[in-house]
């Protein structure tokens, strides 16, 4: 056994010494280099590039009353997941023209899968997970210049906000707030349409503007709700979509190379300071019973927001930076439409249904629905030598105030959190505890909240 051992050792440090020898003679430019990207052309302006993206998360959650795990009842759950696994494939080709692709996986822990989530029917298969998010071809009108671009294919250039076209390797929280994504998985896929679109920056005017052609509600991978009193995505007729985004940038411009995505925060690398607005419409998107179950009414789809966006450096000798976001949604998706949505939800069935909605289990909470949503969020990067070479930390706060039609009162779900930026958002780890609350239906079918639960999640992201 001893001579073994000594011949690990031996073996371990003649490794360790090559290392040392090949890090040495590595060239200064190659150990610094941080991007996967192949150059086409001498000056770099054609490439090719791929980013890779894992977040993993451990999850301590008290689970809304009457949740079940696999049909065992449980108040609280522990899960270990993976909220986004994605790889991203894009480059500029010539002068005119970008392609971009992205694959990957969502939400994927220990139940998916699981038959609760299937149609009735449909065979369950942990496996089946990873799929393409985008696939967009663009085209630029003006060499070099960013006035307008058109493009098409399935894309996340969205309208209503920021926050519903996420660059999710940069979010300033740990996750994003989802509600922005306001058909997320209904009649989008993960928030990508089929769509054409037009894009541009002129000036300090920011635009997106898309034509979408969204997905029937009965291929969402979910029973549709039957038609009832309150509105739901109908089942009959297909009308485009229209939507559209207009920033207004006072200070440095915003990265304009990817289709639609934004940046969560530049770390103090920009001065941003913009106003937006965007909105999304699509007609008899959704439909309810009228005066007798023999009618039905078919309403429109009407949504939009205001929002200012800060995101700058307080001290750049030391590189403090602040991060701050306010926007005001006015969302009508018909009469008192509200849908649950737990996020990797840990529970997988419950035993209180909530007023014949779906999904209430877990640590679900009605994020979308007619009414109006005031969110907010503002983080503090502290100076970069905090921690020394372990990197700095960025703590947060988010708050996101929901009154929905058909809820009772104001809903309000917060959270706190601590970034440990181990180096920028390439690697962190973020702690997070989020307070939601939990309802009761009336007989009436309104909601009445009942009481707040918590969860606490570890993430740790890596990013290249």
């Amino acid at each position: 056994m001893k001579r073994i051992l000594s011949i690990f050792c031996l073996l371990g440090s003649h490794l360790i010494s090559a290392q040392q020898a090949t890090d040495s003679a590595r060239p200064a430019a190659l150990s610094e280099k941080n991007e996967l990207k192949y150059n086409l052309n001498e000056s770099g302006s054609h490439f090719f590039k791929v980013t890779f993206l894992n977040q993993t998360w451990l999850r301590l959650n008290q689970s809304n009353p009457g949740s079940t795990v696999v049909s065992d009842p449980k108040d609280n759950t522990f899960d270990i997941g993976l909220r986004r696994t994605r790889m991203q494939l894009y480059g500029q080709i010539n002068d005119h023209v970008l392609v971009y692709f992205q694959f990957g996986m969502n939400n994927f822990n220990f139940q998916n899968g699981f038959p609760s989530f299937n149609t009735a029917g449909t065979p369950s298969n942990r496996k089946v997970q990873a799929f393409f998010h985008d696939a967009v071809a663009e085209y630029r009108v003006w060499k070099n210049k960013d006035y307008l671009k058109i493009g098409g294919g399935l894309t996340i250039v969205n309208g209503l906000s920021r926050f519903s076209q996420p660059g999710v390797s940069s979010i300033l929280s740990m996750d994003v707030p989802v509600f922005a994504q306001a058909t997320v998985d209904q009649t989008d896929e993960f928030a990508r349409k089929l769509s054409v679109y037009a894009r541009g920056q002129v000036g300090p005017i920011d635009y997106r503007f898309a034509v979408s052609d969204p997905f029937p509600i009965q291929t969402s991978g979910a029973v549709p709700p039957a038609l009832g009193p309150n509105a739901s995505f109908a089942l009959k007729g297909h009308h485009k979509q229209f939507q559209g985004l207009l920033l207004y940038q006072f200070f440095d411009k915003e990265s304009h190379q990817t289709p639609g995505y934004l940046t969560g925060t530049y770390l103090g690398k920009k001065k941003i300071f913009n106003l937006e607005a965007g909105f999304i419409t699509q007609k008899n998107a959704t439909w309810h019973t009228g005066e007798t179950p023999a009618d039905t009414v078919y309403q429109n789809l009407n949504l939009w927001s205001v929002a200012a966006f800060l995101d700058m450096p307080t001290n750049r000798a030391t590189g403090t930076a602040i991060s701050a976001y306010l926007g005001y949604f006015n969302l009508d998706y018909g009469k008192n439409y509200l849908r649950y949505n737990g996020i990797m939800n840990p529970a997988t069935g419950t035993t209180r249904p909530i007023g014949g909605l779906g999904g209430t289990q877990g640590n679900a909470f009605p994020m979308f629905g007619t009414g109006s949503v005031i969110y907010s969020q503002l983080g503090y990067l502290c100076r970069q030598d905090l921690l020394g070479s372990a990197g700095t930390l960025m703590p947060y706060a988010q708050a996101q105030v929901n009154n929905f039609d058909r809820i009772n009162g104001s809903m309000g779900v917060y959270s706190l959190g601590l970034n440990w930026l181990l180096k920028g958002h390439m690697s962190k780890l973020t702690l997070d505890y989020q307070n939601r609350p939990y309802f009761q239906a009336l007989p009436s079918g309104q909601l009445n909240a009942e009481g707040r639960r918590g969860q606490w999640v570890l993430q740790y992201q890596v990013f290249i």
